[in-house]
């Protein structure tokens, strides 16, 4: 049964079933050891436990909760995300994870939300007003603005959520959401969700590489029917438009690469389909990726593949995840080449995971997180991969640049000369791309440690703020780490502090409380100056 089935059977779970704790008895008598709780079960204990718990989750009895997602461990632990709406407002920043143990015990919730969101919910100011603040330059509304309780920075206020689309300065579609008070007209948060690493058969620059493809007339295209049909498209140079954006109309065609062989490539980008080899190994290695170690079927978890589309715009250096595909620029081969590589691949995948799990709000210091979990997890597929042609390392889009020898440095963040390798109240304020920074050293520092080593051929050199010396304990372990947290412990609004104590709850969840791990995950975040 799929999770929303399993979802929409909760209601339906009788109480002996959610809260049974034991097993049938053996041919002897003797009890069995009980099964953990079935997702539709943890649902509706989940569920039934908000009421005692109204105070813990900063709710009145005016909040309602829908279901996102629901983890069951193997221990019987339940960890079920859910999202918060008063009077059928969506409360932006409201939503919370409720932790259960297998015989249903409290175990704590995960929220950022810090007080009741149950405000007036009348507005003063109209919706053009509202829409009209929200535009910038060029941009144009996308759909009837909504009114919401955003409780995401400050004091809960009614806002209307107003989205405007429209085109970057480099080409890069854009798609903003903006909450505007719908008393004073005051802009609250804007949040961009073109999520972009800026720069990055026989492909560019994994080698030789195996494909998984389908038969079509003509011989074959690259659509990859082992990983739910994710497919990619030559993108034929062109951009989408503002139109295209708002309406879905006028967009431009992404064509299927055709080969009569089914051998890809040359390794030289004067073949177009060249780059097409890499991000579609990029996307197959991904989604293996997180089946193989996190046991997570497809970016949504539903079994599907994603599209990717290459060969977008004419000297467009940039990369970027739109919330339903991945889509790559050839570069300008002066700043950079084709962004195809494959930490690139995996970071615009892993912006998909974050949006489906704790869907880190993109600005402050949960932007920064979100583009952190991006880069980590593109050089945990970068190490899964295992290619002898790009090994892996904790450089970032070290393959495609041309003017300098990475994007990102996650051993030390301040060599790009933009982002910071310490945690300081004001990181919030900085790009995303910059404040992402300190997540990317601490992970850095807790998988290989402090002071100097060469890794996939490359130096690396990382310092600690504190001036402590920090033993990693491998990225595999803090990949799992990461992921745990990412999952069941945080949630939209979740800060620096929060992500500490979320990934020590991960630690002690998958290695022990005691364990050498939590600690190094401790010593980690302290090296960063995240206390």
């Amino acid at each position: 049964m799929n999770k929303s089935a399993l979802l929409a059977a909760a209601t339906a779970v009788a109480t002996a079933t959610a809260l049974g704790l034991t097993g049938a008895p053996t041919a002897t008598g003797a009890p069995t050891a009980a099964p953990g709780p079935t997702p539709a079960a943890a649902v509706a204990r989940a569920k039934a436990a908000i009421a005692d718990n109204l105070g813990t989750l900063r709710a009145t009895g005016a909040d309602a909760f829908a279901v996102r997602d629901v983890i069951v461990d193997k221990d019987g632990s339940s960890h079920v995300r859910m999202d918060r709406s008063i009077g059928g407002l969506q409360v932006l920043g409201g939503d919370v994870v409720v932790h259960q143990a297998k015989d249903g015990a409290w175990k704590g919730a995960s929220l950022t939300l810090n007080r009741s969101a149950n405000i007036g919910r009348t507005p003063k100011l109209s919706i053009v007003t509202a829409t009209t603040k929200a535009l910038a330059k060029g941009y144009k509304a996308e759909g009837k603005p909504s009114l919401v309780i955003e409780a995401r920075k400050g004091a809960p206020r009614l806002a209307y959520l107003v989205t405007t689309v429209g085109t970057q300065a480099d080409g890069t579609p854009s798609n903003i959401t903006t909450t505007i008070d719908a008393l004073t007209g005051a802009k609250l948060v804007s949040e961009q969700h073109i999520e972009t690493v800026t720069g990055d058969g026989k492909s560019l620059y994994s080698g030789t590489v195996p494909l998984d493809t389908t038969a079509a007339t003509g011989g074959f295209n690259l659509t990859d029917g082992v990983r739910g049909g994710g497919t990619t498209l030559d993108a034929q140079n062109k951009t989408d438009s503002v139109l295209c954006q708002v309406f879905g109309a006028g967009c431009p065609v992404a064509v299927k690469f055709t080969d009569a062989d089914n051998h890809w490539g040359s390794g030289a980008n004067s073949d177009r389909a060249t780059a097409a080899v890499d991000a579609h190994y990029g996307a197959a290695t991904t989604f293996d990726y997180y089946k193989n170690t996190h046991g997570r079927n497809g970016i949504f978890n539903n079994g599907k593949g994603v599209p990717s589309r290459v060969h977008y715009g004419t000297n467009y250096v940039n990369a970027f995840w739109d919330g339903k595909k991945m889509t790559y620029g050839d570069g300008d081969n002066v700043v950079a080449g084709p962004l195809v590589s494959i930490d690139v691949a995996g970071h615009e995948m892993s912006h998909g995971v974050t949006q489906a799990t704790a869907n880190l709000t993109y600005s402050g210091e949960s932007g920064g997180l979100n583009e952190a979990t991006s880069d980590i997890f593109g050089t945990m597929v970068e190490f899964y991969s295992n290619k002898a042609a790009d090994p892996g390392d904790y450089y970032i889009g070290e393959e495609i640049m041309k003017d300098r020898p990475a994007l990102r440095y996650m051993d030390k963040p301040s060599k790009d000369g933009n982002s910071v390798d310490c945690y300081s109240s004001g990181v919030g304020n900085l790009d995303v791309h910059y404040s992402s920074g300190v997540a990317n050293h601490f992970v850095y520092l807790a998988s290989e440690g402090s002071g100097a080593k060469t890794i996939g051929g490359l130096p690396h050199d990382s310092p600690t703020c504190n001036g402590s010396t920090v033993t990693g304990i491998g990225h595999d372990k803090v990949g799992k780490i990461w992921y745990r947290a990412l999952t069941t412990y945080m949630t939209t609004g979740t800060t620096y502090a929060q992500a500490r104590t979320a990934t020590l709850n991960a630690a002690t969840d998958l290695y022990g409380a005691s364990s050498v791990e939590r600690a190094a995950v401790a010593s980690a975040w302290s090296a960063v100056s995240v206390n």
